[in-house]
């Protein structure tokens, strides 16, 4: 096992093409860190630089002790797993496992040992003396994995591992992988444009944008807790409700107005976040958690000013929990950051022209609302998030009001 560290990197290409930079980041010994972020972000690269499949433009890798910017990609004591497969389709399960110790010329004894190992390890003893093509995605995956695990590295390399598989295989694998990795506690750098498998296998995950980190932090950290707009933005599913808003002092304390709503927040928010007293009579951009958007007809002690009204565009029933989508009276965030985060999903439009936003809650399966209705939606404005729309950062605790974490 070994610490993994970026320390100022940047990768950029000879036709200008800046891919990575100024990356620093450290991967502890042991730690599963996850980099994630829309396509083209520079991840994939980031992870290719560790490999020694991409040189180093500026900067120094660490793999442990060892500056690794101009050793080899087979002496950095590294295993990688990748999108695809790449098992040879004319050996089997076992002779594939054990391809790379047998280049290594490892003692028969010790390959078989190390096989035998992994395939009890990943549940593949009864396949060993298979083929390729005899096994499912997930199996092949598992192959794949044990191909790795038997080098014994001094750490994991990961690209998009699973987005070859199905859905309900991607969840399985993501618990085997996570699990593997605590059993072996082998230092893991996994690159993954999905959020759901971010927050699911990390002990920290690392969001970039355009080649450059935005955040590092545990995955409950960067859900409460983003660093600016796109984090925010990018991490949840369903993303966060952003939306531009005033804020202004009402009834004694403080609201925001977007379109024709208003929310009024409880004392504790300002406690919380002491900057925003610099931003009365200042527009900002509010962020909603679909998580804290209830169905007021089942909450029967709401008051007024934390109330929203829509027309409900669509529903979606999903057992234990209804998502709704209401067409709401606000001002969408029409900010830098939220049409990227928009056409990474391929949406191209953030309202329709007259002035409305959509507001996605997460509704009990209790609520009847029906489709086309006029519904009414209760706000847990005290979880409610704030970012300046200039810097796209977050409005914590700065005394000066900027945004900061």
């Amino acid at each position: 096992m070994a610490e993994v560290a970026f320390e100022q990197v940047s990768k950029v290409y000879g036709d200008g093409t800046r891919a990575v930079s100024d990356f620093d980041c450290t991967i502890a010994d042991g730690e599963f860190m996850v980099l994630v972020g829309p396509s083209g972000c520079g991840k994939t690269t980031a992870l290719r630089m560790v490999a020694g499949l991409e040189e180093i433009t500026h900067g120094a890798v660490r793999i442990g002790e060892r500056v690794v910017n101009h050793v080899p990609s087979r002496d950095r004591d590294i295993a990688m797993v990748f999108q695809s497969y790449a098992l040879y389709p004319h050996l089997s399960v076992r002779e594939n496992i054990a391809f790379g110790l047998k280049v290594k010329h490892i003692d028969k004894a010790e390959i078989r040992r190390r096989v035998e190992n992994a395939a009890r390890v990943l549940d593949l003893t009864a396949f060993l003396d298979r083929k390729p093509r005899a096994l499912s995605g997930g199996q092949r995956q598992r192959v794949a994995m044990g191909r790795a695990i038997v080098r014994e590295p001094a750490a994991f390399l990961m690209d998009e591992p699973l987005s070859n598989l199905d859905a309900k295989l991607r969840v399985q694998m993501r618990a085997e992988i996570a699990r593997l990795q605590q059993e072996l506690g082998v230092t893991t750098l996994y690159v993954t444009h999905d959020q759901v498998e971010a927050m699911t296998m990390g002990d920290r995950v690392a969001v970039m944008r355009k080649g450059e980190l935005q955040q590092v932090a545990p995955p409950q950290e960067l859900y409460d807790h983003p660093v600016n707009l796109f984090v925010a933005g990018f991490i949840g599913s369903p993303a966060m409700n952003l939306l531009h808003a005033r804020l202004e002092r009402a009834d004694g304390g403080l609201a925001v107005r977007t379109g024709g709503q208003t929310l009024s927040l409880p004392d504790q928010v300002l406690t919380a976040r002491p900057a925003l007293e610099a931003w009365v009579g200042r527009d900002l951009v509010i962020g909603i958690r679909p998580e804290d958007v209830h169905d007021a007809a089942l909450v029967t002690d709401a008051p007024d000013g934390r109330r929203m009204t829509g027309q409900l565009e669509l529903r979606e029933a999903l057992g234990s929990e209804v998502m709704v989508h209401l067409s709401v009276d606000a001002a969408p965030a029409d900010v830098d950051e939220v049409r990227e985060l928009a056409a990474d999903v391929g949406i191209t439009a953030l309202e329709d022209g007259h002035g409305t936003a959509t507001l996605v809650g997460r509704f009990s399966p209790r609520s009847r609302v029906q489709t086309g209705e006029r519904v009414e939606a209760v706000v847990d404005t005290e979880l409610m998030h704030f970012f300046d729309p200039d810097s796209g950062l977050g409005i914590y605790d700065s005394p000066n009001g900027g945004g900061t974490t």
